[in-house]
């Protein structure tokens, strides 16, 4: 079994009073791998004391879904021995309210255009390719979000 690390750190500065709520959301991501990265609240949800050149965990949540469907499907259309020379995902995520009243990404939609050596495979093996990618995606099969896969193709 893996185990994988994210480290987050996020400090106060000296002139923030905290207890309002008014103090920044910047903080940042390190990976394992040595990748730091700036991050934020949404600006959507705190606007004003959100970095927006920050990604956001509603972002990187998209963003994960998308590139673990995408490394799974190079994986298995390599394995059919089909080449891909480019793909792109334009993912996108809704928030809404769940029967609760409480918010979270309900829906994610994949919309990937691939780039493939050659003649195009058929429409019906490349749908094929998407379903098993969704089924074998490590992400995908961990989160109760509705993903889609809509191909641009």
């Amino acid at each position: 079994m893996a185990s994988y690390t994210a480290t987050i750190v996020w400090e106060r500065a000296p002139e923030e009073p905290f207890t309002d709520n008014r103090y920044g959301r910047g903080h940042s991501w390190s990976f394992d791998g040595g990748v730091s990265i700036r991050a934020s609240s949404s600006p959507h949800v705190v606007p004003r004391y959100s970095d927006p050149s920050g990604v956001d965990p509603e972002e990187a949540f998209i963003a994960s879904l998308s590139s673990c469907h995408m490394l799974t499907f190079l994986y298995l259309a390599a394995k059919r021995g089909l080449v891909v020379n480019r793909y792109q995902d334009i993912a996108e995520g809704v928030m809404s309210k769940n029967e609760a009243g409480r918010f979270w990404v309900s829906r994610v939609t994949l919309k990937p255009r691939i780039d493939w050596e050659g003649a195009r495979p058929a429409a019906s093996i490349i749908d094929e390719l998407h379903h098993a990618a969704h089924d074998e995606c490590f992400i995908a099969n961990s989160v109760r979000t509705e993903v889609r896969c809509e191909p641009a193709e």
